[in-house]
Formats: structure tokens, sequence, C-alpha cells
């Protein structure tokens, strides 16, 4: 269920959030989305952001433990490409692509040029750990299938 949250969460970034930004004039953009960051950092969005991988681990030791090798696999290595490709990328990319916007004043002349960096570089991580946690995801079923 967390690595179907996590994957559902960045998918929409995708295929609707930022598209609605971009739609707006820059400096309501930019409001928006200081808004959106300042606001995700709570207790519901927690555990599916940081506790996919380690879930999808100890999964994968449990399994492991009943002798179900091929299933254990697939939880570990979903496990590790969601840490890797979900949260550290996250957490090195694009929270600090957040914490710069937040300084952004939406009222500055060159703010249409910020937004329009911002919005193009963001996007294009935030699809790369949208793959990585929809693999994970795919490697989760594959588990659960091969666990049965």
């Amino acid at each position: 269920m967390l690595a179907g949250a996590i994957f559902g969460f960045f998918y929409a970034w995708v295929c609707s959030t930022m598209w609605g930004l971009d739609r707006l004039p820059a400096n309501i953009a930019i409001t928006a989305m200081q808004a959106m960051n300042a606001s995700v950092r709570n207790w519901v969005f927690a555990p599916a952001f940081f506790g996919t991988g380690p879930a999808m681990l100890i999964a994968a030791l449990l399994i492991w433990r009943e002798g179900l090798r091929k299933a254990a696999t697939a939880f570990a290595l979903g496990g590790t490409i969601y840490i890797l490709g979900g949260t550290v990328l996250t957490l090195t990319i694009n929270v600090p692509m957040n914490e710069a916007l937040a300084l952004i004043d939406p009222a500055a002349p060159k703010a249409a040029d910020i937004w329009a960096r911002y919005s193009q570089d963001w996007q294009f991580w935030n699809q790369i750990r949208t793959v990585f946690s929809g693999i994970a995801l795919l490697l989760a079923a594959v588990g659960l299938h091969l666990r049965t």
C-alpha cells in the first residue's frame, strides 16, 4: 500500500499538478508551489515517503526467512530502488530546489524566468522518481504474486 501511495503521489504531480501550475502566471505558480511544499511535510505523507523502502526491506527479510527467495528478492530490489530513486533523489534534488524556491519573492521581476527553469528541472526529476517508485510498486506486486 505504501508503494502504491507514493507512486500515486508522484504520478499526480506528473500528470496534473505541475501542468496546472504552468498555466498560471509565474507569481501565482510560485506562491502556490511554496504553499504546497510547506504543507507536504506532514504525518499523512511521511509513512508513504519514508516508510516505503524500509517496509519493503522488512518484508523481504521476513519472506526470505520463509524460504521464498524469489519473492524476497523482488521486495528487496523494490525497497532498494525506492530508497535510492525516491527518498534519496527527493532529499538531494527536489527538496533543495523547493527550499531555494521558498526564498523567491513571487513578485520578483524575473519570476517568469525563475518559474520556467524551476518547473522544467523539477518536473524532470519528479518524472525520474515517479518511474523509480513505479518500479518499486511493480516489484511489490511481483513479490506478492511469487509469495502466493
